[in-house]
């Protein structure tokens, strides 16, 4: 029997080998703890991080999400940095009135649909005001100009994203939608 020895950076991260039931939304949950610990609860599950309203820190510990009334908690942050968020479980996000910043960063399942979802969902409409999209291979311009639903939002990063073929293009229609947003563009 031969054992192969795999170096530490070709192994793909944990979040790679989880099943996609954690995607799946569970509404009666939803109204059994709220909206935003329900998504906190699959954000965490699907190794993202969230940070509450009034916390410095960031909660990545699905067991140690705090407990309390429903409402006591609402997330204002999301750093879904290499987690595996997907498109069908986004229906966690629709309750959520607070969340002010979201990171995506190398989350392999983001794709336009996804932006086109968190989009139309209107809570996010007002709230959202920072966002970052790094090295998410599957979003395109059509992806990004969903993004023009976002009124409120007034930072958005937006970094090696290969499917971004019209950067000029999109990021002039961008802020012409939203003359507030100030763009930080690495696309090259």
């Amino acid at each position: 029997m031969r054992l192969l020895l795999v170096p530490n950076s070709a192994v793909p991260p944990p979040s790679l080998f989880l099943p996609l039931p954690r995607s799946r939304v569970d509404y009666e949950r939803i109204k059994a703890v709220g909206p935003d610990r329900a998504a906190s609860e699959w954000l965490l599950r699907c190794g993202a991080k969230v940070r509450f309203q009034g916390f410095d820190r960031w909660q990545h510990d699905y067991n140690g999400l705090p407990t309390g009334p429903i409402g006591r908690y609402k997330i204002q942050a999301i750093d879904a940095t290499e987690s595996c968020i997907m498109y069908r479980g986004f229906d966690h996000l629709d309750g959520l009135e607070h969340v002010e910043e979201m990171k995506l960063c190398k989350c392999i399942y983001i794709e336009d649909a996804c932006l086109e979802r968190l989009s139309k969902v209107e809570k996010l409409q007002e709230s959202l005001l920072r966002m970052e999209l790094v090295s998410c291979g599957n979003v395109t311009d059509r992806g990004l100009l969903a993004l023009h639903h976002l009124r409120n939002l007034e930072r958005l990063l937006l970094s090696d994203l290969p499917g971004v073929r019209e950067k000029d293009k999109t990021v002039q229609m961008l802020r012409t939608a939203l003359p507030n947003l100030n763009i930080e563009l690495d696309l090259d």
